[in-house]
C-alpha cells in the first residue's frame, strides 16, 4: 500500500482540514462537500485524513465492520454476541463515479432467494465503509439515484436492500466526503442541503506559499515514506487530539444563547427546513470539544455557520454559495446572551480565533460573495467581441424575469445518461418487457421468470408447491425512462436582434431554457453568431450556471451570419458525438431568421440548415421576430433543419398556443 500524504503538512487550505476533522470529531455533523478548481488537493487531504482515524474495534469475520461492544442485532452476518473483537485501521471506501446501484448498496442473489428462500447478499461499498470514510470524488457526476441512495443512507445510518420483495438491512454510519469542480456542474440545491457542510479551496496566489507547495510535493514523491517520517510526530500530535476531542464532545454544553444564535442565524438567512439548524448546532458543539472547551461560544456558532450556510442559500440554479459576514456578524450580536461566554479568559474564550496556518486554528473568511454572474450589471467595457462590419457592438443588457418553458424533447427511444427529458431504456422507470439477463441480473421481471419455469416443472421433478427455478428461467424487466440530452443553443446576437427590450426578451427566453436543462440533468452548449463569424461562447459542459453567466454578458451588433453559426453547431455535434455517442443532441436556434452579410445569406444558412436535418439532429427554432410585418423566415428555417418553430409566446409552458411535445422531424438516428 502507497505512503498516503501526510495530513499536517498540507499548505494552507485551512478551511478544507478544518472541515474534515471537525467530521473526524463527529460524524454526525453530516459529512463535508469540497468545492473548487482542480489541482487544490481535494483528494489528497481526504486520503491524508484517513490514516489520521483512530482504529476501530470490529467483530471478527463480520463483513460489515460490528462493534464487539454493541453489535448490530439486524447485522445480515449475525446474530453475534457481544465481546471482545479485533481492531482494525478505518477504511476509506472510494466511490466511481460510473458505479452501478449493486456496488453501491449490494446485491441479492435473487435465483437463491425464489429457488432455495435464502437471503445471499454480497455487501456493497456502503458496507465496507461503515465506521469509516466514503469517499465520493466528482460528486455532481454521480447519477442523481445514487447521489438519493447515498445521501439516504447517511441520514438514516442504514442501507436497506429490497428486491421484489426481498429485503436486507445493515449498518451504514461513515463520514461522508465529497468533492466537484463547480465547472463541470453543480448538485441540485436539495442535494447540497444534505451535506453538513461546505468548503471552497482556490489555489493561493501567494508566491511563497506556491513555493512551498511544490517543494513539500517534490519532497514526498522523491521519497514518499522518507517525507512522512519527518511529519510523524505533527500527525500523532493531531491523532490524539482527534481521540481527545471525541472523548470530550458529550459533555460538551449547548447553552440557550448559543441555540438562540443559531436559531435566529438560520432565520435571518431564510435557509430551508431545520437541517441547518440541527448541523449549525452539532458543527458548534465539534468546535468546542476540538478546542478543548466544554461550552459553546459564540464564535463556535460563527465558524458553524460560515461552514453549514453558505450552500444552502442557493434560492435558484444560478445562485453562487456566499454568506453577507456583516449581516451574521449584526445577527449574533442582537442575540447574543449572558452564557455564550461563560469564560473570556478561558481557553479559547474572547472574540475572534487568531488566524493561523494549521488546522487547529478556525480559518476567517477569505471575502464576502458578490452577486452572482447572472444577476449581475455588467461593467462599463465588459463583453469584449468582435467590432462587426455592419454596426457598432452594443453593451450586454440583462435578462428578461425567466419562466417555464414547454417541454422539447428528441424523438425516438435513446439509451443516454439518465436525466428527465427524452424518452430513453433505462434502470429505473416502467417496465415495459422482459429480456434474458447479460451478465448480473438486477431487476427481476416476476412474470415472465414463472412463465418462462412453468413449462418444465414436470421434467425438473417438481413434488411440492413451489416453482423448480433455474438460471435460464430468470428474466431481466426492461424499463423505460428519460434520459438527459446535449440541448446546444445556437443565438443570434447580431443587429437586428439588438433592441434593448428585444434582446432582454430573447435572453429571459434563453435562461428559462437553461433551467430547464438544468432540471432535466442536460449538458448544455452556447454558440453566438455575430458580426462575420460565430463563437463558441461555451463548449458543452454540466455546468448550466455557467452558460448562464456566459449569456448575461453577450454583447450585440453587427450582421447576422446564420449559417456560420449553424456550421459551427455541425462542427461541435460531429465532435461530441465521437466523445459521448450515446447523448442525443437537441439544437436550439434563437433567431429572427434574417440573415445578412456575404452573397446569398439566406441559401447559404439553408444550406446549412439542411446538413443538421441529414445528421438527424433533432432541432426548434424559437423565432424572435416581432412586429406587425413578419416575414417567416425562422419557420423557414426550421424546416430546412427539419425541425419545428416556436414563438417566444409559444415557449411559455401557459401558453394557450399548444403544448409542443416533440421536436419534430426526421431523426435518422433515433429510428
Amino acid at each position: 500500500m502507497s505512503t498516503p500524504y501526510p495530513f499536517t503538512a498540507i499548505v494552507g487550505q485551512d478551511d478544507l482540514r478544518l472541515g474534515l476533522l471537525l467530521n473526524a470529531v463527529s460524524p454526525a455533523v453530516g459529512g463535508v462537500l469540497v468545492r473548487g478548481e482542480k489541482g487544490t488537493a481535494k483528494s489528497t487531504a481526504v486520503r491524508a485524513l484517513a490514516a489520521l482515524m483512530p482504529q476501530v474495534p470490529v467483530i471478527s469475520g463480520c463483513r460489515f465492520s460490528c462493534d464487539p461492544a454493541s453489535p448490530d442485532p439486524a447485522c445480515p452476518d449475525g446474530p453475534h454476541e457481544a465481546g471482545t473483537g479485533v481492531s482494525r485501521d478505518a477504511r476509506m471506501v472510494e466511490l466511481p463515479v460510473g458505479a452501478s446501484e449493486d456496488r453501491l448498496v449490494g446485491a441479492l442473489d435473487i435465483e437463491r432467494a425464489l429457488a432455495e428462500g435464502v437471503k445471499a447478499f454480497e455487501p456493497g461499498l456502503l458496507a465496507d465503509a461503515h465506521r469509516g470514510i466514503l469517499y465520493v470524488d466528482e460528486v455532481n457526476l454521480l447519477h442523481d439515484h445514487l447521489v438519493d441512495l447515498l445521501l439516504d443512507a447517511a441520514a438514516m445510518g442504514a442501507s436497506y436492500v429490497e428486491r421484489e420483495g426481498v429485503s436486507v438491512r445493515h449498518a451504514a454510519r461513515f463520514l461522508l466526503v465529497g468533492t466537484m469542480n463547480p465547472e463541470e456542474g453543480e448538485l441540485r440545491p436539495q442535494l447540497l442541503d444534505r451535506f453538513g457542510l461546505t468548503v471552497e479551496v482556490a489555489a493561493s496566489r501567494e508566491t511563497d506559499l506556491r513555493v512551498e507547495v511544490v517543494r513539500r510535493r517534490l519532497a514526498y514523491d522523491d521519497d514518499p515514506a522518507g517525507f512522512a517520517a519527518e511529519w510523524a510526530d505533527e500527525e500523532g500530535a493531531l491523532r490524539a487530539r482527534i481521540v481527545a476531542a471525541r472523548a470530550l464532545l458529550p459533555v460538551v454544553r449547548l447553552g440557550d444563547g448559543a441555540l438562540r444564535q443559531i436559531a435566529a442565524t438560520c432565520a435571518a438567512f431564510e435557509v430551508d427546513g431545520m437541517r441547518a439548524d440541527i448541523v449549525m448546532a452539532r458543527t458548534a458543539t465539534a468546535l468546542a470539544a476540538w478546542a478543548g472547551r466544554t461550552d459553546v461560544l459564540a464564535e463556535d456558532v460563527r465558524q458553524a455557520a460560515l461552514l453549514a450556510l453558505p450552500h444552502r442559500r442557493r434560492r435558484n440554479p444560478f445562485d453562487a454559495p456566499g454568506l453577507d459576514e456583516d449581516k451574521l456578524d449584526d445577527t449574533l450580536e442582537q442575540n447574543s446572551g449572558e452564557d455564550d461566554d461563560p469564560d473570556p479568559d478561558g481557553p479559547g474564550g474572547g472574540g475572534r480565533p487568531p488566524q493561523g496556518d494549521g488546522p487547529d486554528t478556525p480559518p476567517q473568511p477569505e471575502g464576502e460573495a458578490g452577486d452572482t454572474p447572472a444577476q449581475s450589471v455588467p461593467e462599463q467595457g465588459q463583453g469584449q467581441g468582435q467590432q462587426s462590419s455592419g454596426g457598432g457592438e452594443q453593451q450586454p443588457v440583462r435578462a428578461g424575469e425567466p419562466f417555464r418553458t414547454k417541454m422539447l424533447s428528441v424523438p425516438g427511444l435513446g439509451e443516454g445518461a439518465a436525466g428527465r427529458r427524452s424518452r430513453a431504456r433505462t434502470e429505473h422507470g416502467r417496465t415495459t418487457g422482459a429480456r434474458r439477463p447479460q451478465g448480473a441480473l438486477t431487476k427481476l421481471h416476476l412474470a415472465a421468470t414463472v412463465q418462462a419455469a412453468a413449462p418444465h416443472q414436470r421434467a425438473r421433478g417438481r413434488t411440492g408447491r413451489g416453482l423448480v427455478v433455474r438460471r435460464d428461467d430468470l428474466r431481466q424487466a426492461t424499463r423505460e425512462g428519460r434520459e438527459g440530452n446535449l440541448v446546444l443553443f445556437v443565438v443570434d446576437a447580431s443587429g437586428s436582434m439588438a433592441a434593448r427590450q428585444r434582446m432582454s426578451a430573447v435572453k429571459g427566453a434563453v435562461l428559462s431554457l437553461l433551467l430547464d436543462a438544468y432540471q432535466r440533468r442536460d449538458k448544455v452548449g452556447l454558440i453566438t453568431f455575430r458580426g462575420k463569424d460565430a463563437e463558441v461562447v461555451l463548449p458543452p459542459t454540466s455546468s448550466v450556471d455557467t452558460a448562464a453567466a456566459r449569456l448575461e454578458m453577450l454583447p450585440t451588433g453587427g450582421r447576422t451570419p446564420v449559417a456560420a453559426g449553424l456550421l459551427k453547431a455541425h462542427d461541435v455535434l460531429r465532435v461530441e458525438r465521437l466523445r459521448d455517442p450515446s447523448r442525443r443532441p437537441l439544437l436550439v436556434v434563437v433567431t429572427d431568421g434574417r440573415a445578412t452579410g456575404g452573397p446569398e445569406p439566406v441559401a447559404l444558412a439553408s444550406r446549412a440548415a439542411r446538413l443538421h436535418e441529414v445528421e438527424g439532429t433533432a432541432s426548434v427554432v424559437v423565432d424572435c421576430e416581432s412586429g406587425p410585418v413578419r416575414l417567416g423566415l425562422a419557420g423557414s428555417l426550421a424546416r430546412d433543419l427539419g425541425g419545428t418553430a416556436v414563438t417566444l409566446d409559444e415557449l411559455r409552458a401557459d401558453s394557450i398556443a399548444g403544448l409542443v411535445k416533440d421536436v419534430q422531424g426526421t431523426s435518422r438516428r433515433a429510428a
